[in-house]
């Protein structure tokens, strides 16, 4: 299987009094399957990853790769701001059966320069002989994964590509124009998808297909196949839910709509919290113009003729 498309940065489910919904996330990876996701990311950001154990944060990758059975590839987020412990944990999903690669962000806060974070990058590619998807994300970890320095750590064989979310085109483009033919690419940022696949990306990691897994699809499948009418549609119609869900701290606004979507509960882990009040409102209301309750009526009357 290609890594390619679009997929999916999994929220990890949570049960009311906050531990891991082990039924929730197969039941998520499920649905996401059958939406047409063309590969899944447990353990990210949107994963609330620095909060889980870490015989919690395995446990999810391990459930998110035997759901999917290898019928979509699975990248498990492997982050950690101690190249030791990175490298370390590398090591147990390399032992993960059906796990097809890792993903691998910036060490955060220490703000290690570039030389730093090739090293790190490297160890951690070098311990395993697992696909690596690398990982930049200025914005959470305090560290720019500069073009020049992906170009570098591309050498390495297993590095395959990385998730760019630094939400700077120029940079994106740049390293685009920079990388070997074969380096994978990808939008970390739905709000900019389209213009990285115009520039030569090859996918989107995303946010907004945790509740339209099939919309996202669709509009990043149309855009590589070159069908932009199409994509430009999509993106038009569902822009405004791709920025929503950060109108405050992500994954506080995705989770509150998967609930109202009846996907999920909004159960979140500290130092996350619930969105507002007012943020809620305007979700609801967003949701609502969608259409995306419409799903709910239909479920509810699947069940009742069931």
């Amino acid at each position: 299987m290609e890594l390619m498309g679009c997929g999916t940065a999994l929220v990890t489910p949570f049960r009311g009094d906050s531990s891991v919904d082990e039924a929730g996330l197969r039941a998520l990876v499920e649905w996401q399957i059958e939406s047409g996701i063309g590969f899944l990311v447990p353990c990210g950001t949107t994963g609330e990853a620095a909060t889980l154990s870490e015989q919690e944060w395995l446990r999810v990758i391990e459930i998110t790769a035997e759901t999917a059975a290898g019928r979509v590839p699975v990248f498990g987020g492997c982050t950690n701001n101690s190249t030791q412990e990175a490298v370390a944990k590398a090591k147990k999903l390399a032992k993960v059966k059906d796990l097809t690669g890792i993903l691998t962000a910036n060490p955060y806060y220490n703000k290690p320069g570039q030389e730093g974070q090739y090293r790190h990058f490297r160890a951690i590619a070098e311990a395993v002989d697992l696909p690596v998807l690398l990982y930049n994300i200025p914005g959470r970890t305090a560290a720019n994964l500069e073009p020049a320095t992906a170009v570098r750590l591309a050498e390495i064989p297993n590095i395959i590509g990385i998730k760019e979310s630094s939400g700077n085109i120029t940079q994106i483009t740049e390293l685009l124009t920079m990388v070997p033919e074969g380096f994978k690419v990808f939008s970390g940022d739905d709000s900019i998808a389209l213009p990285v696949l115009a520039l030569g990306g090859v996918g989107l990691v995303s946010v907004a297909s945790n509740v339209i897994p099939a919309e996202m699809s669709a509009m990043v499948r149309a855009a590589m196949d070159g069908d932009w009418a199409t994509a430009r549609s999509v993106n038009r119609r569902y822009f405004r839910l791709m920025l929503a869900h950060f109108w405050e701290a992500s994954p506080a606004p995705v989770k509150a709509v998967l609930k109202m979507v009846g996907r999920g509960e909004d159960v979140l882990r500290l130092p996350m919290v619930l969105v507002s009040d007012a943020t809620r409102k305007r979700l609801e209301a967003l949701v609502e113009e969608l259409g995306l309750l419409q799903g709910i009526a239909i479920q509810g009357e699947t069940r009742r003729a069931s």
